[in-house]
């Protein structure tokens, strides 16, 4: 089996200007995954379906679909002060949660034996009633959704090792003891949430992990803490599913971020995240895009997580 791509030129049509997040990020990662002939060889390439209205509401509040409709058809141009948005943005933010959905058909049917899709606009701010923080629909919470109710799965690990916290995604899942939602992340830093002492609530506690890093960490101390934790969660929480909320905003010098990593670290955390796989989900995996917003380096680095995802 291979690794299975997922992409649609359509996400360049999430127009938002002068702003971090914007159609160049993912012009970068094509750029740079072409030009690497042999890795092409051996992935598969996918184009993503919508997400229906069943598979989102699994997560958000009509209300939230509602609001965001009609601001794109009113040609509103933002939701908040960060989050821009262009006439095509909903449907756009559609086909990015549809990425996900693709990936999990992919990993469960035995298609592939992994999955990674880059999409724009990202999610994993996007609580159950809110769109934030660039993000509109949570990808990674409703992919997470969609397997639980297209193939069962029981247990589902989310991983998120974007510089920021994915605060809608914990919002999402917080009372939810089958769905294990780990973030390695720069603390004290947007949007104020994952702290260590947040873990989950009811019958959920314990499923919620956060590893708050200062800015400025060693690379060897955040893998460190990313490895020590991952063991604890397959020992407390073996998974059927992971999903990585794969921001590359924690790579040193990224503009919005003050972590420390270096491609070579998201590849070895990669293979340590295909590693649990292998030993408790069959090895599925799906990787989808959140933050990186440097353009001289985003594209190498997503190179090198695609890499490892086919090694």
């Amino acid at each position: 089996m291979t690794t299975a791509l997922i992409y649609d030129p359509a996400y360049l049509r999430h127009e938002t200007g002068h702003h971090p997040e914007n159609p160049q990020r993912l012009k970068a990662i094509v750029s740079a995954l072409e030009a690497d002939e042999s890795l092409m060889a051996r992935v598969e390439r996918l184009a993503p379906t919508s997400a229906s209205d069943e598979d989102i509401l699994r997560c958000h509040s009509a209300r939230l679909m509602d609001q965001l409709r009609s601001l794109c058809e009113r040609g509103v141009p933002f939701v908040d002060l960060d989050t821009v948005i262009s006439p095509e943005s909903y449907q756009v933010a559609r086909l990015a949660a549809g990425a996900a959905i693709t990936g999990v058909d992919r990993v469960f049917k035995g298609g592939a034996a992994n999955a990674f899709a880059f999409v724009r606009p990202p999610g994993h701010h996007a609580s159950a009633d809110r769109a934030m923080g660039f993000c509109l629909f949570n990808s990674a919470a409703i992919g997470a959704r969609y397997a639980q109710a297209r193939y069962g799965a029981e247990r589902a690990l989310i991983i998120d090792w974007d510089v920021h916290h994915g605060n809608g995604t914990q919002d999402i899942f917080y009372e939810d003891p089958s769905v294990f939602y780990f973030s390695t992340h720069q603390f004290p830093y947007y949007p104020g949430t994952g702290a260590k002492g947040e873990t989950g609530d009811g019958e959920a506690e314990g499923t919620t992990l956060n590893i708050p890093l200062p800015a400025r960490t060693s690379a060897a101390s955040h893998r460190e803490a990313f490895r020590e934790a991952l063991k604890v969660i397959e020992k407390r929480f073996p998974p059927d599913l992971v999903i990585i909320s794969a921001g590359f905003d924690s790579r040193r010098g990224d503009p919005l971020g003050n972590l420390m990593l270096e491609d070579g670290d998201f590849a070895e955390m990669t293979k340590e995240v295909m590693g649990l796989a292998e030993r408790t989900a069959s090895g599925r995996v799906v990787s989808i895009l959140e933050g990186g917003y440097n353009l001289d380096t985003l594209g190498e680095t997503v190179r090198t997580h695609v890499e490892a995802l086919s090694s």
